[in-house]
Parts: C-alpha cells; structure tokens; sequence
C-alpha cells in the first residue's frame, strides 16, 4: 500500500502500449518507452505520485502461428521473448526503464478481470452474437472492411489480408460513433492535433461498422467464459490492461490504485495503432460507463533507409548493441533529441554518433571537465570564498535562471527535443562564456583570482541546473556529474532548479573520468556495419536447419543472372517472397558495366537494388515499369561496401542469343502484390 501523505500529492499515469512479442524488441519499441520513462521521471522530480505502465500483449492468432513454427507452446514462446536472455525486461533494465507496473496479458488476474469486461458489455447488450465475413490481417490482428483496404492489402501494414468467416461475437461500436467524434472533434483528447482528421475522415464519418470482438478460428487467446469455444478478440484484451494494471475487476491490486491513478493522463501510442486508441478505446469505456484518458499521444516512427521498422520485415535496429556499446543514456539522449515526438524520424548509426560526440562529448562533458579541470589546477579543487562579478555574467546567469521554465512548457507539451535543445542551449552559452572571459589570463595574476573564482562558481552552477533537468533524460549521466560537481540532495531538485546560487561559494569540484569520450566517426561506422552484419548472419543460421533433411521432393533451380547455376532445395526455395515492384528511377554505374542501380517502390518502401542486366536493358526503357522482385533477401554490400543491394530482380538467361528475360506486370498490378 502507498503511504498515506503519497495520496494527498498531485497524481500522474502514463502508459506505454504493451508491446507484441512475436519477436525480439526493436529501437522503435525502445523510442517509445524511453519517452514515457523521461515523461515519468519529469513528473517525479516535480513532485507528482507517478504510475507508470508497461507490458506485453501476449494473446492472437500470430503468436499461435510462431510457437507452432517454434515447437514450444504459446505460453513457452512469449515467456522466452519477455522474460528470456535479452527479453522484453533485460531490455528495459539495460535502458534504465523505472516502470512502476509491468503487465502482461496472460497474468491470471488480466485473464479474469477481461472475462468479466466482456460479460458486462454482453450483459448490457453492447456485445451480441452474430457471423463474420470480411478481411483479416493477421499480423496486425486486425479486421477490415474492402473499403478500408489499400492496394487490397491491409491499411495499416501494407501485407496481404485473407478473407475470414466465422461465428463471431460484435461490439456495438457505431453505436458511440457520435460521441467518439465529438471527443476527437472538440476536445484535445488525440493529440498531435494532426491525428484528428485522419481518424474523423478515414474511419467514423465513412460509417463505423459494429467490431468483430471474439474468433473462433484459434484458440490463443482469452475464453469467453460463458461461450468457450470464442476468444477475446485482442483489442479488447489488450487496450483494458490499462485499468485492470490498476486493479479494475480483480483483487491482484489495491481497489485505491484504480481509484486514485485512473482515468489516465496519457497513453503514448506508435501512430499505427492510434484508430484503436481513439476510436474503439474510448467507446468501449463509454459502455462500461468509466471516465476516458486525459490523452492519447500518438507519436511518429523511427525510420530506417526511408521505410517503418518492422519486425517481420527484419529493417530493425538493435538497441542492446548500441545501448552496450554507447552507454543507454548516449542512445536515450540521442532518441529524444534528434526526432520531434509528434514526426517521423530518419534513424542512422551516423546520426547517433555525431550527436554523441557534438553534444555529449563536446559541449556537455567539455564544459564539465573544463570547470572542474581549471577548479583543480587552480584552487586545489575547492572554490575561495572571495569572489568578484564581472560584465561577462548577467547574460549567462538570465539565461540560467530562465531555463526551467522554458523546459516546463517544452515538457508539458511532449516536446522532448525542444526542452533537450533549451538545456543545450544554456550549455553552448556556458562554453562560450568560457571564451569570453578566458580563466586562464584570470589565473595568471594574483588580483584577479576573484574574478577567476566567480567564473567557476557560475560555471559550476550553470552546470548543476542543467544537470537536474538533464536527470529524465540521462539519470545515470546526472549522477556522474553531481558527483564531479559534489552537488548536495537540496540542489537536485526540482525546485532548485529555477534559482541560481544552489551551491555554497565555496563549493569543492572534483575532476572525474570523462563521461562521454569523443569517438572516431568513420572507425566507428565501419566497425558497426561489420557488427550488424555478423548479428544479421547469426540470426539467419540460427533459423535454418543445420542439416536439411532428406526429401524426395524435385530440387527447385534458381539461377543469377551472370552468376553460376546453385541447387537448393524445394523447401528452402518455397520460403522465397516475391512481389511486385514498381522502378522509380535507374541508371547505369560507373564502377560496373554489368550493373544498373534501380530504386524500386515494392508496396511499402522504395529500396535499392543492383541487378546485372546492363548488358540488355536500357535505363530509360525500365522506368516506370512494373517488375518481379525477391523480397526478402538479406541486404548485400556490393561495390566495397559502397552500395547495399535490397533485393533482386526475378530474370533469366534465355536460349537466345545470350539474352535475358524479365516479367513486366500491367499497371493494374498495385506493387507490392504478392508474386506466387
């Protein structure tokens, strides 16, 4: 139980969506948390009682499909992706994740709690039995109907969908397709703002259809209790963890949990997912008759090469290997400030590391062992308590003094990047008041030592606010620097943090190691590219059989244009996905006459692919056409590492005259249709 005095303060709930574990976790999961853990930590340092959620939605048909193709059970299989070596919890300790509560959807009291939800909807004639017959996308678990489809693929991830009909159990949901838009409409419940219309005209004013909500095609998932041979449809298992975390119909909790942390102040949400949020989320609470979320935030993506990170894709990037190798608050730090929450963001290992050595390196641990560097050598490490104001300071002490309330209004409004850029901004001014007032002429004359104290002081003070506003961001980092600083427990908190002169006059600075030592860019970036390809070829043998196993089936031929003729077997040739893909752009290299450098479109990315058929195609003449693509090849470095290719064009040699033969599709075909 809380404290009693916990009650009275100021009370704060924040969530992460609970994560699919279908797979190990990736940089866009990891995005997604450290926000919610800086906005935690945010509201903690100012005071609030603070419950911050996160978990794993563990249920559905995809998670079935897996342990099957696995050979362990449902249970076995997510218990190894959220509790195993490198799991959903050793990712989050290693990114000094400070979760309050962790659920996961297949705890005994979620299980029950989401029995009785269900019942009491069908009880109140909000859930009614009828039959399904529509679209199904089974990697997002999601239903559609074929005006919502894209290309006849699935809206939100670009895959095919399968047809489904089956006895199904519906939620009422046109039924609060008013009130829903009025919430969207009128009130700032979605945010960024620019969620709204896409939700209100691509979603409710077409017509909300009544939501499939149980299945009986799989058994992976929650019983309907009173009907067991239906399970929970995932959406509605997964989007009340959020009230049955806090206790809501089960006695895993304090009955006060729910009582004093809901409704909740914010979801942090990927934007895939917000039409559950903002649509069903808030209907089905209707029908329950409890309060809505303050907010629903939906932030962007991190993208890689252009394209949304996906795990079935495999265009991931690997959080444990730069957390490791980098320090977590390096890769905290950089996540938050370099991609506005609300946007999409362009993720590379060369932003990363220059954002490491201009900021953290350069400017923040610069100025830190600058200061105490010049304390040292100076004063023995200890401040005099003589000390003289120069012109140089009142720019340096408004800026300081003014800072907490500009990150307070960056904070309150999700702007991670723009409060880091505030901090940043006081930092540069630091280093540049170290410019202005050049300590080391102070040193040389005994008369103007009080002039040279005063510098450091404000050199260390400046340095102690940035820092306690830095500690939502890089804790770790923080307490290194309050240790060099030897900041007391009164001057790392909140409200210190908007006075200038925290530290006593004769403040002792200690020169410690170097929190953030520069780093060799280009040595970096090719020690990377070795690491991450050597990950990519673990991963792909620890897929494969070690021996294939004997078959009498025929052995299937594939054949690389220019390349020598390689047998595989039918099985291996059966996992080849093949799309179609539409050429954007291409032309001929310089470093290869046998080469064309293609920017192919392939339904949800455009990629690039080096294909040998220089020898009998024209540039121009493959514009704009539609061609076969092997989809799911690992990327290649080709040309010494200059070029990666994504892929390959289906060809082949022809019996005539040496040529080759490509299959061009009609413009009826979408790119990204599935080749069989």
């Amino acid at each position: 139980m809380r404290k009693e005095s916990h009650m009275e303060q100021k009370k704060f709930y924040i969530t992460t969506p609970i994560y699919y574990p279908s797979d190990k976790l990736h940089i866009g999961h990891t995005y997604c948390t450290v926000a919610t853990d800086a906005m935690a930590r945010y509201k903690r340092l100012q005071g609030y009682n603070v419950m911050f959620l996160t978990g794993t939605d563990e249920h559905g048909q995809k998670i079935e499909l897996k342990a099957k193709e696995a050979g362990v059970t449902p249970q076995q299989f997510v218990d190894n992706i959220v509790e195993g070596p490198k799991g959903v919890k050793d990712l989050w300790k290693l990114m000094n994740i400070s979760y309050d509560r962790f659920i996961r959807t297949t705890d005994d009291y979620h299980v029950g709690a989401i029995q009785k939800i269900f019942k009491k909807m069908y009880d109140k004639g909000d859930i009614y039995k009828g039959t399904y017959k529509g679209k199904y996308c089974t990697p997002c678990e999601s239903f559609w109907t074929e005006s919502q489809l894209v290309n006849g693929c699935c809206p939100d991830c670009g895959r095919p969908v399968v047809d489904a009909e089956e006895e199904a159990y519906f939620f009422r949901l046109s039924k609060y397709a008013d009130r829903v838009r009025d919430l969207l409409v009128n009130t700032d419940f979605l945010l960024p703002r620019s969620r709204v219309n896409e939700m209100v005209h691509n979603f409710i004013d077409p017509g909300l259809d009544d939501l499939c909500v149980s299945r009986t095609s799989f058994k992976w998932g929650i019983p309907v209790d009173f009907d067991p041979k239906h399970v929970v449809y995932v959406w509605i298992d997964a989007l009340f963890n959020y009230t049955t975390a806090l206790g809501f119909m089960n006695d895993k909790y304090p009955d006060s949990d729910y009582e004093t942390f809901w409704p909740a102040d914010v979801h942090f949400i990927g934007k895939e997912i917000v039409r559950f949020h903002s649509i069903i989320w808030p209907a089905m609470l209707m029908s329950m008759e409890m309060p809505l979320p303050k907010h629903v935030y939906g932030h962007g993506w991190l993208l890689l090469d252009g394209g949304k990170m996906s795990k079935s894709k495999g265009n991931v990037v690997d959080p444990y290997l730069l957390a490791e190798r980098y320090s977590a608050d390096a890769l905290r730090y950089f996540l938050l400030r370099d991609f506005p929450f609300g946007s999409d963001g362009n993720f590379s290992n060369e932003l990363l590391i220059n954002r490491i050595n201009m900021d953290l390196a350069n400017d923040l641990g610069n100025l830190l062992s600058r200061t105490t560097a010049m304390a040292d050598k100076y004063f023995g490490g200890t401040l005099p308590e003589n000390q003289a104001a120069g012109p140089e300071d009142d720019a340096l002490l408004e800026k300081a003094k003014g800072l907490r309330a500009r990150y307070e209004a960056d904070m309150e409004a999700y702007a991670f990047q723009n409060a880091l850029a505030d901090v940043f901004d006081v930092i540069d001014a630091a280093n540049k008041y170290i410019d202005a007032t050049a300590p080391w002429v102070l040193a040389k004359n005994e008369e103007t030592k009080p002039r040279l104290a005063r510098v450091l002081y404000n050199l260390a003070e400046t340095l102690r606010i940035c820092t306690v506003l830095l500690q939502p961001f890089m804790p770790d980092t923080c307490v290194k620097i309050f240790g060099q600083l030897n900041v007391a427990d009164e001057g790392k908190t909140w409200d210190s943090a908007a006075a200038f002169g925290t530290l006593p006059v004769t403040a002792t600075l200690h020169k410690g190691e170097n929190i953030f030592p520069r780093i060799d860019t280009a040595k970096e970036l090719a020690e990377l590219e070795a690491l991450e390809a050597a990950q990519k070829a673990a991963a792909q043998a620890a897929q494969a059989p070690a021996e294939p196993e004997k078959t009498e089936t025929p052995a299937a031929s594939a054949e690389l244009i220019g390349d020598h003729e390689e047998e595989i077997d039918f099985d291996t040739f059966c996992k080849v996905e093949m799309r179609v893909a539409e050429i954007r752009a291409c032309e001929r290299m310089k470093e290869s006459k046998k080469l064309l450098h293609l920017t192919v479109f392939d339904g949800e990315r455009e990629r690039c692919i080096l294909s040998g058929i220089a020898k009998w195609f024209a540039p121009e003449d493959l514009i704009g056409k539609k061609v076969g693509i092997v989809a799911n090849l690992a990327p290649r470095p080709m040309m010494k590492g200059k070029y990666v290719s994504e892929g390959m064009i289906v060809a082949a040699d022809t019996d005539v005259d040496g040529g080759c033969a490509i299959a061009f599709y009609p413009d009826n075909v979408p790119a990204g249709a599935r080749i069989h």
